[in-house]
């Protein structure tokens, strides 16, 4: 890879360490480890085709254009996006390698050639351009941008290229602005804009018939636009057809009749009749039981028929197949039902197809093979790898697999049943009665690994030299888990917060979400007011909770700053119907704020529950500080951080265990991702602690992840659930004994003060000093490791990993 991609990386950690940044590699991973692995989502890969890695985190794809007098499709096809180098790779398909990686400032969704096939053009996100290159003899040379706004320097970018087409002729460039709202139609000759039309809100798609028309998605809304040649070069608008919510990718058959929608949030793909600008079939692509939400479809492809659909299903890592009617399909002589046919299992979090010769299709799987352990996070004294697989986001090296023809047309039963044991579908709950829990109190806490936190208890797979935060920082962490159990293969389904929070709250995360968070954590996106782009088809925890008529009561998530009508803070939220059952004087993020205000007013109001005899059946709190900030000068120490969180975390379990609710209450507390430090088991490997009367010591080594939880949650007090991994979650009801300790837990002092702060004029207070701390996440988090580590270890390295992951014996089935 070009060493442009990773010079942001390097620059910053050059100052800790002066050594030079060297060209990547993707790093090679036999397939049959890979088809073994458990992801921290809980479900397994078991691919079906053979697959070879391609960059990081791959959204998009396109073949390109066939050998002269070929009628298939070519070897070669090209790749867009990542995290850690954004930009675009040829790849020869039938070789299994990629053969050039080219960067860009920004990239994102869109790849498109030119009629003629000698032109490739790319989306430059970010960079507010598209990039334009000659294609020749399966090569791509960089010839100019497209320029869409200029640039302000070191801002975001304001019009964000997504999908792009071209029209019949090759005269004419149509790009989807998804930060623009708009349909932009670029003269490709000079790269004059002609023309801007409203698309809705985050166009996405773009696809052009054979007539000229032009069809834009609305990611943000409910809607695809028609826009019809106005027989001067230009486009005029020609209606919208509904077609469910957050319509993503599209796709016309080859005559332009049927244009293919899908809704990922809802597990729907709408077929619209484009002459007569109507719906005429819906296909369900649901999983087999539970909510309508949890396959995710978000890339399409038909055969060479015409009469057959494949779907990418992003969090079922399959591909569905649809046998399509006549009505759906176009085809006169298709004889399907349009009802799903089967599905083929792929790997991790597919984004996009693509067709291959000899009738196979391409899967790109944007997270790949998995995670797996990251001790080198971060080190002091050397850079991480430019190929940095040592912080989440950059583990997650996409692949592509093969699915050969025979695979697609033969009969589905038995892959279908691959996939369905892969997403534990066919797993059989045992029902356990629970103990009599009335409450639940589920506390959120920032972005922590198991060895950080717990490292160095010896009852649990812990690496000592990982450790962060002690005993003698954490007191009451240590002594939590000690009674109440070690939960040693707790692992976080998130990557980063922007995930952790709707993973934690809602048990999905949409594929907006997924497909912005590599550019919003490379400081290359800033979506401004989302709306409710981002919102789950399921819902929010506070919404089941409405729904089945129990109280709830949020403290901190989700909330921002505002000002008051007398210029005071303070705050809000927007998330529908959560203000009106949050207690508006609880600090949301604020590094300034001690945890301590936190547990303050928690507690004030558990002691008018006292007086009332009524506490809220379901508590979210966010608990934050133990995120720290770094070693940024004046501000606590990471130790004073975390003692703080640790200190309000022990007070507020104190008083419940002393109150009147404790034997009919359970409390949760875990991370919301564990972006920000090495585990030497897996990235995703965090801290959870179930704390309650029934729970007794000991070291739980089963497998947990943050869904498992909420399935616990919901079970307790009769919710449904929100998607396919909390409807099939593996429940905590085997955790507790049939008989209660009621015996209250007593709070350990607070073990660093909160006066404990950063000298100044350090190197690693330099460094923090460019962190971006208004935010949970600010998409720093290689140069916030590294001052982290700094800041608690001194000057000392982290060690070599010791050992590869076991995968599903290491994991905990």
């Amino acid at each position: 890879m070009d060493d442009r991609f990773c010079a942001t990386t390097c620059l910053l950690l050059l100052l800790l360490s002066g050594l030079a940044c060297r060209p990547a590699q993707a790093p090679a991973v036999p397939e049959k480890a890979s088809a073994a692995i458990r992801l921290p989502t809980g479900v397994l890969l078991d691919p079906a085709g053979p697959s070879f890695d391609v960059g990081n985190m791959p959204l998009a794809i396109v073949s390109a254009p066939p050998a002269p007098g070929a009628a298939a499709p070519g070897r070669f096809v090209v790749l867009l996006s990542g995290w850690r180098q954004q930009g675009l790779q040829v790849v020869d398909a039938g070789q299994g390698r990629v053969l050039q990686t080219l960067p860009q400032p920004g990239a994102f969704l869109g790849l498109a050639f030119s009629p003629d096939g000698r032109t490739l053009y790319a989306s430059g996100g970010d960079d507010d351009a598209v990039w334009r290159y000659d294609w020749k003899d399966g090569a791509a040379t960089f010839r100019d941008r497209l320029e869409l706004a200029a640039k302000e320097k070191d801002k975001p970018g304001k019009r964000y290229p997504a999908g792009l087409a071209v029209s019949p002729d090759g005269s004419r460039l149509y790009v989807a602005e998804n930060l623009g709202d708009a349909l932009a139609v670029l003269d490709v000759r000079d790269g004059k804009i002609l023309q801007h039309l409203p698309a809705g809100r985050f166009p996405y798609s773009v696809v052009v018939a054979p007539d000229g028309t032009v069809w834009v998605s609305a990611w943000g809304g409910d809607s695809v636009a028609a826009f019809a040649p106005d027989g001067g070069g230009g486009l005029k608008e020609a209606g919208r057809v509904e077609v469910g919510v957050h319509p993503s990718a599209l796709l016309l058959n080859p005559a332009g009749t049927r244009l293919f929608a899908a809704s990922a949030s809802t597990d729907r793909v709408a077929v619209v009749d484009t002459r007569a600008r109507r719906v005429v079939a819906t296909l369900q692509d649901p999983p087999p039981a539970g909510p309508d939400e949890g396959s995710t479809p978000n890339a399409l492809a038909l055969d060479a028929s015409g009469s057959r659909l494949f779907v990418a299903e992003a969090d079922t890592n399959a591909v569905a197949v649809f046998a399509l009617s006549a009505q759906a399909s176009g085809v006169s002589g298709a004889r399907g039902d349009d009802r799903l046919a089967g599905r083929i299992p792929s790997q991790w979090y597919p984004t996009a197809l693509a067709a291959a010769p000899a009738g196979a299709l391409l899967v790109v799987n944007g997270k790949g093979r998995g995670t797996g352990p990251n001790p080198r996070q971060s080190q002091p004294g050397q850079p991480n790898p430019p190929d940095s697989t040592t912080y989440t986001l950059g583990q997650l090296n996409g692949t592509i697999t093969t699915l050969p023809a025979a695979a697609l047309n033969g009969d589905l039963a038995g892959p279908s049943r691959r996939v369905a044991a892969a997403n534990g579908w066919n797993a059989v709950r045992s029902p356990r009665p629970f103990p009599p829990f009335e409450h639940v109190v589920y506390i959120l806490k920032e972005n922590r690994t198991y060895d950080q936190v717990f490292g160095d208890l010896p009852q649990g797979d812990g690496d000592k030299s990982l450790n962060f935060f002690p005993r003698e920082v954490a007191p009451n962490h240590h002594a939590l888990a000690e009674r109440f159990g070690l939960y040693d293969r707790f692992f976080v389904n998130a990557e980063v917060s922007n995930q952790g929070h709707p993973w934690s709250t809602s048990g999905y995360v949409t594929d907006y979400t997924e497909k912005t968070t590599p550019s919003s954590y490379s400081d290359r996106r800033d979506d401004g007011d989302l709306g409710e782009a981002d919102e789950p088809a399921g819902g929010w925890l506070w919404g089941i909770a409405r729904e089945k008529g129990i109280s709830f009561r949020n403290y901190g998530e989700t909330m921002e700053k505002a000002q008051g009508p007398g210029g005071e803070t303070v705050w809000k939220t927007k998330r529908k119907g959560l203000a009106e059952v949050t207690n508006l004087n609880y600090p949301g993020w604020d590094l300034t704020i001690s945890d301590q205000t936190r547990a303050d007013i928690w507690l004030a109001d558990l002691r008018e529950s006292e007086k009332s005899g009524k506490m809220p059946a379901l508590q979210l709190l966010w608990l934050t500080n133990d995120h720290t900030a770094g070693a940024r000068a004046d501000q606590p120490t990471p130790r004073a951080y975390m003692a703080d969180n640790d200190y309000a975390l022990g007070r507020i379990l104190e008083a419940l265990s002393k109150s009147r609710f404790w034997k009919s209450t359970v409390v949760f507390v875990l991370e919301d991702d564990s972006q920000n430090g090495p585990d030497h088991v897996d990235s995703h490997r965090s801290v959870l602690l179930t704390v309650s009367p029934y729970n007794r010591p000991g070291t739980v080594h089963r497998f947990v992840n943050t869904t498992d939880v909420l399935a616990t949650i919901e079970e307790i007090l009769g919710l449904r659930s929100f998607s396919h991994f909390d409807h099939f979650g593996r429940s905590l009801s085997d955790v507790f004994a049939a008989k209660p300790d009621l015996r209250p837990y007593e709070a350990l002092p607070l073990a660093v003060p909160w006066t404990e702060v950063n000298p100044a004029k350090t190197a690693a207070a330099a460094l923090s000093a460019r962190l971006n701390l208004r935010i949970p996440d600010s998409g720093q988090d290689a140069l916030f490791n590294a001052v982290l580590w700094r800041a608690v270890k001194g000057e000392t390295r982290q060690p070599e990993a010791r050992r590869m992951p076991l995968l599903e014996l290491q994991r905990g089935r």
